[in-house]
């Protein structure tokens, strides 16, 4: 197939666009800085700006994936902060399917992330893709985020939107911030560590992604995480397991607000989602259970 991806040099597109690869695919990325990766230029790999002729782009390619957006961790949302992690969302979103609306020939699939973060803070509840949203800063992202992309089903083109829990691979992610700890001996969980996890491999994660690239009577929102999420006590206590290191240094909640108020909610908040579609649609998880995850990973 010929895809055209967004996000594609982030720390999931990275692996996407690997595996798309050896797949035999053909991959058109969209970047900011197309000239930085002009040595990675190949008869089946291009990179181009979001400057150029995007509806002609649409009109060579059967998918396209979505997955750019502002980085959510790592920063205090100030209200500018917010703005740029709402508009990288949405307005990425409107100007591929803007494309694709212009394109005599529309692409067959628009496969555009969204996150859990959209049930918003939900205790013990079992989220599958039926539950109602959050009423907090990210699920309003997600929702406008998700409706933006849903546009492209008005002239036909079929839509799915995975909505990403916490993934999992070394260099980037949840991981990156928590192995030093565990590292240096004083790892432990963050919060009262009752709150759910809802978390993926990235190997699974990709494989969900493209999911709808090789079925096609899949669309809509689809959750996108192991069938077994864990609270974060667990994670702490199962990382610490596979690492050979303890696991009872607290990071109290209390100290994430102080640090990083609002944007501390991804490892705060308590989502438990279940990937109901998938599971109903016969996906492979080759990471069903945390141990086995880490273990490959650490």
């Amino acid at each position: 197939m010929n895809i055209l991806i967004t996000g594609g040099t982030g720390f999931i597109g990275e692996e996407l666009k690997t595996i798309l690869l050896k797949q035999g695919h053909n991959i058109v990325i969209i970047t900011r800085s197309p000239k930085k990766y002009e040595d990675e230029s190949a008869k089946n790999q291009r990179f181009i700006s979001w400057e150029d002729d995007l509806a002609s782009e649409m009109e060579n390619v059967e998918g396209v994936i979505n997955l750019a957006g502002e980085n959510l961790f790592g920063q205090r949302w100030t209200d500018s902060v917010k703005e740029r992690i709402m508009e990288s969302r949405v307005y990425s979103t409107r100007k591929l399917v803007d494309a694709m609306r212009e394109a005599k020939n529309k692409p067959e699939v628009f496969i555009s992330a969204s996150a859990s973060g959209i049930y918003g803070n939900r205790g013990s509840d079992i989220l599958d893709e039926e539950e109602a949203y959050g009423n907090d800063f990210l699920a309003e992202v997600c929702e406008a985020w998700e409706a933006e992309s849903q546009k492209a089903s008005e002239f036909g083109v079929r839509v799915a939107n995975p909505r990403i829990g916490i993934v999992l691979e070394k260099g980037g992610g949840a991981l990156e911030k928590m192995i030093p700890p565990f590292q240096f001996l004083v790892g432990g969980p963050i919060g009262d560590g009752e709150q759910y996890m809802s978390w993926i491999h990235r190997a699974d994660l990709c494989n969900a992604i493209i999911f709808p690239l090789m079925k096609d009577d899949f669309s809509g929102p689809y959750n996108v995480c192991s069938p077994n999420p864990v609270t974060m006590n667990e994670f702490a206590e199962t990382l610490g397991s596979i690492m050979n290191r303890p696991s009872f240094f607290r990071v109290p909640k209390f100290a994430l607000d102080i640090a990083l108020g609002e944007a501390a909610k991804p490892v705060t908040d308590s989502i438990r989602m279940q990937p109901k579609k998938l599971q109903v649609s016969e996906f492979e998880f080759h990471f069903e259970y945390l141990e086995e995850a880490l273990a490959d990973i650490v």
